[in-house]
């Protein structure tokens, strides 16, 4: 049992970092400020940058687990299901919260008990796995992303809320997938630099 000790901690240090990770790029706004130029948003949209950038915030702000007001958008309307769709989505966050401080606690009580016991082969270990998730995942998001985005979704979501109609729903419009793809590469680049670290 001992000899699965560092596999175990190296799991909830992964854990730990994935979960920030995912936390730390949903909230990085600039990346989508970026897009909004790069991916011809206001363009497509026919909004110009402040308005998008203005309910972009508020829907970020929303999913926040500390903001308790409901969702509303200072410019763009939304359909019951499309509110219900943000609803589980801040769902999701607020268990990604739970889950990189419950981590986090258990890897430093694991890696104080293993340097106390001079163990450090779970920095190997800790290494490999990030190196082997994104490895494992750039490749079939670059070939196919629409496919697993839309996998991804079936997997996570019980209702087909997620499917957006544009004419009840134009938030839709301002979150085109390749911003999402860019939020996965982002994601896996960080975790691939706690692999090199």
């Amino acid at each position: 049992m001992r000899k699965l000790i560092p596999y175990i901690v190296s799991l909830f240090i992964m854990f730990f970092f994935l979960s920030f990770i995912i936390i730390f790029t949903a909230n990085f706004r600039p990346l989508y400020y970026f897009d909004i130029k790069y991916l011809n948003i206001s363009e497509k949209t026919g909004m110009d940058k402040k308005e998008i950038i203005a309910n972009y915030d508020a829907l970020i702000d929303y999913l926040n687990p500390g903001y308790k007001k409901d969702l509303n958008l200072p410019t763009l309307s939304m359909s019951p299901e499309g509110k219900s769709h943000f609803v589980d989505v801040k769902n999701i966050f607020i268990i990604l919260y739970y889950i990189m401080y419950t981590s986090l606690a258990l890897s430093l009580i694991g890696a104080i008990y293993l340097y106390r016991k001079k163990n450090y082969f779970f920095y190997r270990l800790t290494a490999i796995y990030h190196f082997s998730l994104p490895l494992l995942l750039i490749i079939p998001l670059l070939i196919d992303f629409d496919r697993i985005f839309t996998l991804f979704h079936k997997i996570v979501f019980t209702n087909k809320n997620w499917l957006f109609n544009p004419e009840t729903d134009p938030v839709i419009t301002i979150l085109p997938e390749r911003f999402f793809l860019h939020s996965a590469l982002l994601i896996l680049l960080l975790v691939l630099a706690v692999g090199i670290l």
